[in-house]
């Protein structure tokens, strides 16, 4: 394998720092040229430092200055804005983008990665939810491969490789279940921030958590796995498995499973992607099949979580409405993670705002953005009356 030159787009997040271990671990592989954040000014300015990385991107421009001071001296060249970031991902330098920012600030830098015919290591979820047809077609037309980073979908892409060409006929997506999966539904009307951040498996950046204790984020999860694996939402089962072993698994017509199986630690599905096809040894916890004891499964619970529903319900209308449900998802898990909704009024809201969007069968990106920024704000606006 040759030394693959990397941007890492949301390095301060949970994947970015977990990729800059596996970076860490494969130095001699692996070279960061690009890092970019939105807030963490004081983190970037070390990662930068560490990796003596060409270029970085500070999106908030009242941190730019603070960022640009310390990293002079070292010669680091410091940028502000998306629009950098996505100038900077198409340099000559960069061999393969890692989109590890959360939210739909993901999906420009994408596109324009996909434009200039860079590989994409995908683990911000929101870029396929609101644009996922617009995304792969993009891929296609430029044969730039997306790699999957989610645990659950580097589990199918996996068992893909071993399906030799033969046709699926399910995939079973597995959820830890979050949280809330043994409370009662009016346990949970109560639910607080502090108990939504709770998760029983993963360790998570914030957003993320509260999407996986909505189960919101399995149904994120559902509508990547259509667009990535050009499957009907039909054929995609979700399974509530609580031990999180079993990352996804992969049904055949004869009725064989192909299951990815491993303890949850996001770098091993985040250095298969920078490294595919080859694997690499990895300083990670491995199985131990005797102490496992009993794997469990069970059927979601779509009366306790609604945004799954919402989820099936987005996709099923297609055009610009998963990205509406982003959009208001995005904003109603902002506002209860300020404590201004409750928990079931975060699925409130984005059934309301789904409902109310103006239906585009076949959006462009321009109107996916604009349908963004709109539901984003009349998100806000419901909340705000909630609040009163």
């Amino acid at each position: 394998m040759e030394k693959r030159r990397l941007a890492i787009l949301g390095s301060t997040g949970s994947i970015g720092k977990q990729a800059l271990d596996v970076v860490s671990q494969h130095s001699d592989l692996f070279q960061v040229e690009l890092l970019s954040a939105n807030n963490s000014a004081e983190l970037l300015i070390e990662q930068a430092i560490k990796y003596d990385v060409n270029s970085v991107v500070i999106c908030n421009e009242d941190r730019y200055k603070e960022v640009a001071d310390a990293l002079q001296p070292h010669g680091i060249k410091v940028f502000c804005g998306m629009e950098s970031a996505c100038e900077l991902v198409c340099g000559d330098n960069i061999d393969m983008v890692l989109t590890a920012l959360v939210g739909f600030c993901g999906l420009r830098p994408t596109i324009a990665a996909i434009n200039a015919g860079k590989p994409i290591a995908l683990a911000n979820k929101e870029t396929l939810v609101a644009g996922g047809s617009i995304v792969m077609e993009l891929a296609r037309e430029k044969q730039v491969p997306i790699l999957p980073v989610d645990s659950e979908h580097s589990a199918i892409f996996q068992c893909l490789m071993g399906a030799a060409g033969n046709r699926i006929s399910k995939i079973h997506l597995t959820a830890s279940g979050g949280p809330f999966r043994t409370w009662t539904r009016e346990q949970m009307a109560g639910a607080t921030r502090s108990d939504a951040l709770k998760h029983p498996q993963w360790n998570m950046g914030a957003k993320i958590t509260i999407d996986s204790a909505t189960m919101m984020n399995k149904g994120f999860e559902m509508i990547e796995a259509r667009w990535l694996f050009d499957t009907k939402p039909s054929d995609i089962e979700i399974v509530v498995h609580p031990q999180s072993i079993i990352h996804s698994m992969v049904e055949f017509e004869d009725g064989a499973v192909i299951a990815q199986m491993g303890h949850p630690d996001m770098r091993e599905p985040i250095q298969f992607a920078l490294s595919f096809p080859e694997r690499l040894s990895l300083n990670n916890r491995k199985l131990n099949f005797a102490e496992l004891g009993s794997l469990t499964f069970e059927k979601p619970d779509f009366e306790k979580f609604p945004c799954l529903q919402l989820a099936f319900d987005a996709i099923a209308k297609g055009g610009n409405i998963p990205c509406a449900m982003n959009a208001a998802n995005e904003a109603a898990v902002a506002a209860f993670l300020h404590d201004r909704i409750s928990y079931f009024q975060i699925g409130e809201v984005v059934g309301k705002i789904m409902d109310s969007t103006p239906f585009l069968a076949k959006p462009t990106v321009e109107d996916i953005l604009e349908t963004n920024d709109e539901s984003y704000v009349k998100a806000g606006e419901l909340i705000a009356s909630h609040s009163r």
